[in-house]
């Protein structure tokens, strides 16, 4: 990776002195599902920038976010073992060799985690004297200000910045303006890990794509997706949908309903249709699996359904799943096998029952050898190694392939159409690697 190849106003940590610095660095280690790792993709990214900073002399204290423990309700932060930076450590103690301490504060049961005590500072003592070989913070979320407002995040930034004297951002999949990505910046020479100068520079084949580009996206809800959905339908040749997205699409083009999709998103989604009966830009899959039930893949209670059969006012039960003959269809494994340019954030059914969509799909993709191929998001590269763990291997290795760590990132940026218009990262930019005034 060139450093030329990036916007000369982002501080980057090889320009950073180091040398008996304890450097606070921000990841995304969001790997944590019910207490497991699932996948260490994102946690083994990152560790050329944690090694890094060790061979110059760094002392590491990292800091992520685990899962959602702030209810954005009820203003309520749980702070619970599943949502714990416990295995992560535990993965990294393995992998490095080396001895985390991670540090336990007082918790309120509604307010979680209200500061950072001096208990640290013994931490930070033997960090310094290499008695550690790193410090690990509890989640971020587990803080009241790391999504707190006011005087709260501030209160809690102040004291993130007092364990270090250098802060890096190495957490691209983590693009929200929060605490510990944008705020802290303001406090300490900031600068960006090698990861995050690696998403920057691959996200250019997103927003500069070779031609045809198509993409692949899926989701859960139609709302969430409506901003980057416009921006994406503006800048590709061909755009393929799956999950709840898709479903949503067929029912406000051809009047029907099915199980699961809001009234609500079926009238924003008539906007993209609106659209797309002039630019024809969206690939429809022919073949769905509709379910009568969400409980799994129950005998005599699925079937498959063609969209030739669609006609105003009919109503479906769930569409679980897109059948692999859809990618098999003229014109859509023509559109796949002559793109130039693949992005993909999608996992097209409800997995784990319904996932033979998915399989097709990357495998599909995998044919078409001439094209960069990049896919975003954790639950796409999870989806991916389990259904087809040997093409996810062969796919690592492969220079045609990039994974990015964070699938809502990049739709971001796409929406924002520049990798710089990302909150954190304008954070950096305007800190530009200086000590506080």
């Amino acid at each position: 990776m060139a450093a030329n190849e990036i916007d000369p106003r982002l501080p980057l940590l090889q320009d950073a002195d180091l040398r008996d610095k304890v450097v606070l660095v921000r990841v995304d280690h969001n790997v944590v599902k019910k207490g497991e790792i699932k996948d260490p993709y994102r946690i083994d990214a990152t560790l050329g920038t944690l090694y890094n900073i060790v061979e110059r002399g760094g002392r590491l204290i990292l800091m992520t976010h685990v899962g959602r423990p702030y209810d954005k309700k009820t203003g309520r932060i749980e702070v619970a073992d599943d949502s714990s930076v416990d295995p992560i450590v535990d993965y990294l103690e393995r992998k490095l060799h080396t001895k985390f301490a991670v540090p336990t504060f007082p918790v309120d049961p509604e307010k979680g985690v209200r500061q950072i005590d001096t208990s640290i500072n013994w931490l930070i003592r033997d960090l310094r004297e290499r008695r550690l070989g790193g410090i690990y913070l509890p989640n971020t979320r587990w803080f009241e200000g790391e999504e707190g407002k006011g005087e709260v995040r501030e209160r809690f930034t102040r004291q993130l910045a007092g364990l270090a004297d250098v802060y890096v951002n190495d957490a691209f999949g983590s693009w929200q303006p929060h605490g510990s990505t944008f705020n802290i910046t303001r406090h300490l020479p900031s600068f960006a890990g090698f990861l995050m100068q690696k998403e920057l520079v691959n996200l250019k084949h997103v927003l500069e794509p070779e031609r045809p580009f198509v993409a692949v996206v899926a989701g859960a809800k139609y709302d969430t997706k409506i901003g980057p959905l416009n921006e994406i339908y503006k800048k590709v040749d061909k755009l393929i949908l799956g999950g709840v997205i898709y479903n949503t699409f067929l029912c406000a083009k051809y009047g029907i309903t099915v199980a699961g999709v809001a009234e609500s998103d079926i009238k924003a989604a008539q906007d993209l249709v609106r659209q797309d009966e002039t630019a024809g830009k969206v690939v429809e899959l022919p073949v769905l699996v509709e379910s009568d039930t969400l409980e799994g893949r129950v005998e005599g209670q699925y079937r498959k359904r063609n969209i030739s059969e669609f006609k105003p006012g009919d109503a479906y039960g769930y569409f679980l799943d897109v059948a692999p003959e859809s990618f098999d269809a003229p014109g859509v494994a023509q559109v796949i096998h002559t793109a130039r340019t693949i992005f993909v954030n999608a996992v097209m059914g409800f997995t784990p029952h319904f996932y033979e969509g998915s399989e097709k799909l990357d495998r599909t993709i995998d044919g078409n050898r001439s094209a960069q191929k990049l896919y975003g998001g954790g639950d796409t590269l999870q989806e991916f190694k389990n259904l087809s763990p040997g093409l996810y291997l062969a796919a690592m290795d492969s220079a045609q392939y990039y994974f990015f760590t964070g699938g809502g990132t990049v739709l971001k940026a796409i929406e924002e159409g520049s990798p710089y218009g990302l909150a954190p990262v304008q954070a950096l930019m305007e800190n530009a690697g200086k000590a506080p005034h």
